[in-house]
Parts: C-alpha cells; structure tokens; sequence
C-alpha cells in the first residue's frame, strides 16, 4: 500500500480493509474447524456473527476505500469485476471473476481489457446492476471529496490525469467505454498485464447514479453484494449488515454468506477483543476479528491451552519490514558500508524483538515468501543466525572506517513490533559487535511517518515496511525501486532513491505480460537484481494469529489478506 505505517490498519479494517493490519501456513477448516465446533462441525446458514475491531471502518464508500482484493467487511456489501479467491494459503492469492464472467479480455499489448458482466446480477433493490454504473462508480472515485482510494486508475486509465469526476465534468471518462449494458472496455496508458488485480479494488463496485448522495452515499450504499447496510453509526464504529434478497448465489461462487447478519462493533481496545474472544461468551462465541493480533504475552497464554490453541488462525499477508537507507547521505553514500550493515544483522534478536518466531519470519529476500509474487530464495549478504561481525569490520575497513563509525537510526515509537522501539534496540545492539555505534532517534508515528516520506527530510538510516496492494511483484517493487516514482513535492516511498534505467526497463516489460505466472518469475529476478545494490535490509516478514470464538466454523485464510475470511465464515 501507498501509506505503509497505515497498511496493516486498512488491511485489518477492510479485510483487510488494511490492513495488519496483513508462503503459507495458514490454517483452514481441516484444522481449526474440527477443534472448535464441538460436534457437527459443517457450516449452516442462520445466526448472526459479531466482528469487534478496534479500528472502525470508516468511509464506508467504495469510491474511498483502500482495500486489499475487496477487503473483508467491505466485500460482503460491495462486489467488483473480478475478487481474489476465497480459499486458503496459496490457492487464495489467486484472482477470479465476480460480476465478470472472466478476469478480462486483454488486446495484444495489454492496453485494453475488456469485460463482460453475468446475467441476472441485481442490487438490494431488485433493480439490475450494469455497466454503466461500473463505469459511473469508477468516475465518482475521482471526486476530490470521494478521495481515498486507490491511485491507479488516474495513472493508468488514458486522460484520466485531471479528470475531477461527474460532479464537476459530467462527460465521463473516454477511457472507459459501455457499448451495451454487460460490457465495459478500459484504454489504458500503458500495458497493465496485472489490471484483473486491479479489477478487485473497490473503485469497481457498480453505484447507481441516481441513487448517489455524495459524502453521504456511505450512510447508506446501495449493495450489489449478499448483504445490505442497516445500520452505520459514527462513522463506521458500528455497522450492521443484513441479507441482500436479490443477490443470487448462482452469480456468486466466492462468498457462502451463512450468516443472517453481521454486526461489526469496533473501537475497541485490542486486550479487550482478545479476552472477549478467548472467553467466548453469550454473543462473543460466534465472534471474528479482522484487525487485532494476538501479543507474545498473550499468545503464551493462548499456547498453553489447547482449546484456545485451536481457535488461533494463522496467516501470511505480503509485507516485509526492512532497514532503509538513503545513499545521499554520508556514510550510506558508500555500498560497503551498506553491506556491513547488512552483514552484521542479527535477525534472531530482532524477530524475538518483534514477538517471536511465531509472529514474524526473518527475511533475506525483499519480496515476500509466497509464490504470488515471485519470491526466488536468496541471501546476498549471509549474517547467519546472530549477524557476521567479522565480515561487517572487514567491510568497513574497505570503506575507510577500520575504526568503526557511528551513525543515527531513526524509528517510530509506536509499539507495533515493526518500526518501533524494541526493533531498533536490536538492530544497536548487533551493530555494536561490528564497530558501529548506533544512536536511536525516535519519534512519534505522525512525524516519524512524515520525515521518512519526504525527500527533503528524508533520514539515512530508518526503519520501514510495505505491503502488497495485491498479491504480485508489482505493487511491491515499483513504488520502492522504480525511479519515476519517486516524488519530489509530495509522500515519497523510494527510499533509496533508486532511478535505474534498468531496473525501470524491466519494471516495464514484466507489466507488459499478462501470463501472470511468467510475470511473477520476472519479479523475483528483479528482486534479486536490485538487493545486489543493497539499498535496504530485510528483516521480517509478519505472521498474524488472530482468535475467533468458539462457534466459529468454515475458518478460510488466503495468502491474499492473511486474515480470516468473513465471506466464508459460518456460526452455526
């Protein structure tokens, strides 16, 4: 995501909506369901499932949401042309049609896609949905007061740059044709071999123009998908969702929609929401989270009972948090002192620092261990278990600093186990064996968040993190490594302030391909290619154990939001 200290919010609200929010071990009903059903553990329809979150899902309007593959809350009100497969570990970072009947149609040179709607689709109201409201719902994102969504479509879609949406010019998008009512064609700038992951995104759920309301649309959003929007207190702190009548299953192969109805309760503190799911009491037994992990302390609580145990899910969504390092800035400027860096990381002490092997895996590569998106094995620079010193020292003596040096790493002090403190006393402490002496520099979230993303006052040495918008090389390496994305007047995420003509030529002919599964293999070679200039340091990629209720049965965790799917849950 374009806001890495926001994603694992928007992935654990919306889903993700962010967010943590979220290779694969994910757990799925072979393996949690049988434990914690008790007796007839096959899903029935009927009841109603609780979701008590601690970040309320606000903006609660496909135009303004920033969503993972649909998000989790939002999917279930708002369908789009295609959605990520609703099963577990790797076979869910797949994407798939939902209103469409494919993924899309591509011309030669992936610059045009076409898609065609299914028969029979219909809103909440028995009115039928059709191609000109995809096309309507994708204009009205660009609404400066609709804001907040993803910023593809003004890069991709042709001259969509300045567009303002249909409030202020009420001719539309060229770049968007409706020959009939089931069709909708797309031009796009430039070849876009992964448009069907954008296709997922919630800018392309249908809105009705005349039943629009602006920034109240979100009060009360018309539903294409199994549930309706009853209830929408202070801004998405309190929603309540009901059963959609005129959606159809038939048109619907990803979401089971059990449950009668869905309340999601949010503004919660997250201990709060571990010992009412731990508990599982009254209402809590046939409850989810989507955004609250479980701490180490409590996960040894958790680990030590085997009931609690096997009401953990455990999933993977594509992040890696890193060291980032600015080579404008002196002593980063020289790549030997970057690979001593690299060298004499102890990524044991900072994954215990993070909460513990159960919560995060160390990290070699930048891309994250999952197929979708690539990931080819290495370790450029070997630090084995507990970092190499004595290669770090040889480096720096090459570099000019047989002495050592000492140099300023900046953090946040949010207590996320990501940027924070504890994994910045890790990084000092194992740096400290090498002959660098590491002053720590933190700050609160808001300026920590603003001093890293801007090129003027970018830091040289610095904690970050990225997640993936989808679950493919793309969105993971172009916004950190592509140099014509790096953003001189406004939030920067090229941290290394990488602009190679090679790397940018590559980025372009990988988006060029439409054979994902080719892309993918490109993606992990570019990954490789670019560590070799050692501008960052991997350090860990998360793991999300999250508790669901007792009552809880059909649990699906894909390796596309890495948290439980509540389209697939059932409570009775």
């Amino acid at each position: 995501m374009r806001q890495p200290s926001a994603i694992a919010r928007r992935v654990a609200v919306a889903s993700v909506s962010l967010v943590v929010a979220a290779g694969a071990a994910a757990c799925g009903p072979e393996d949690n369901d049988a434990k914690a059903a008790g007796g007839d553990s096959t899903p029935h329809k009927g009841g109603t499932l609780t979701v008590l979150n601690s970040n309320p899902q606000e903006d609660f309007d496909p135009a303004r949401l920033y969503t993972s593959g649909g998000g989790n809350v939002p999917s279930l009100v708002f369908r789009t042309l295609t959605t990520r497969n609703r099963e577990n570990g790797e076979a869910g970072a797949e994407v798939v049609p939902d209103l469409a009947t494919d993924t899309g149609r591509p011309n030669k040179d992936a610059t045009v896609w076409t898609y065609t709607l299914k028969e029979g689709l219909k809103y909440e109201d028995g009115s039928k949905i059709t191609s000109a409201d995809i096309k309507y719902g994708i204009e009205r994102s660009f609404a400066p007061e609709l804001s907040g969504g993803a910023p593809y479509l003004r890069d991709w879609l042709v001259g969509a740059a300045d567009y303002q949406g249909p409030y202020k010019d009420k001719k539309g998008l060229s770049a968007i044709e409706t020959p009939d009512e089931r069709t909708i064609v797309f031009h796009l700038n430039k070849p876009e071999g992964e448009f069907p992951y954008l296709a997922t995104q919630t800018q392309f759920t249908p809105v009705p123009k005349s039943k629009d309301t602006g920034t109240k649309y979100e009060e009360h959003p018309v539903s294409s998908g199994p549930y309706k929007v009853v209830e929408n207190e202070n801004d998405g702190e309190r929603l309540v969702l009901e059963r959609n009548t005129y959606w159809s299953a038939a048109t619907d192969a990803e979401r089971k929609a059990y449950p009668d109805k869905v309340d999601v309760r949010s503004g919660l503190d997250s201990s709060v929401i571990n010992q009412r799911l731990s508990s599982s009491q009254g209402a809590d037994a046939a409850a989810v989270t989507t955004d609250t992990n479980l701490g180490p302390a409590e996960l040894a609580k958790v680990t030590g009972d085997k009931d609690l145990a096997s009401r953990v899910g455990t999933g993977h969504f594509g992040y890696t948090n890193y060291i980032a390092f600015n080579p404008t800035i002196k002593p980063f400027d020289n790549v030997k002192v970057r690979q001593a860096i690299s060298y004499a990381i102890d990524r044991s002490s900072v994954v215990n620092a993070a909460g513990g092997s159960a919560l995060a895996e160390p990290a070699t590569t930048f891309l994250p261990n999952q197929k979708s998106f690539g990931y080819e094995p290495y370790d450029l620079f070997p630090a084995g278990d507990a970092g190499n010193a004595a290669k770090a020292k040889e480096l720096l003596a090459q570099a000019g600093y047989k002495s050592g040096l000492s140099v300023t790493l900046t953090h946040s002090n949010a207590k996320d186990f990501e940027t924070s403190p504890e994994i910045a006393t890790a990084i000092q402490d194992a740096l400290k064996k090498a002959g660098i002496t590491v002053k720590l520099q933190g700050l609160e979230e808001n300026d920590y968040s603003d001093k890293i993303h801007n090129v003027k006052t970018e830091p040289g040495f610095f904690l970050a993190h990225w997640g993936a918008d989808w679950p493919s090389g793309g969105p993971f390496l172009a916004p950190i490594f592509d140099g014509r994305q790096i953003v001189k007047d406004g939030a920067n995420f090229n941290t290394g302030l990488l602009d190679d003509k090679a790397v940018n030529a590559e980025i372009d002919a990988i988006n060029k391909l439409t054979d994902l599964d080719a892309a993918a293999e490109r993606w992990g070679a570019l990954d490789k290619k670019i560590g070799e200039q050692a501008l960052t340091v991997p350090l860990f990629h998360p793991v999300y154990k999250r508790l669901y209720g007792k009552d809880i049965k059909n649990v699906v965790i894909s390796d596309w939001t890495g948290v439980l799917d509540i389209s697939q849950a059932a409570v009775k």
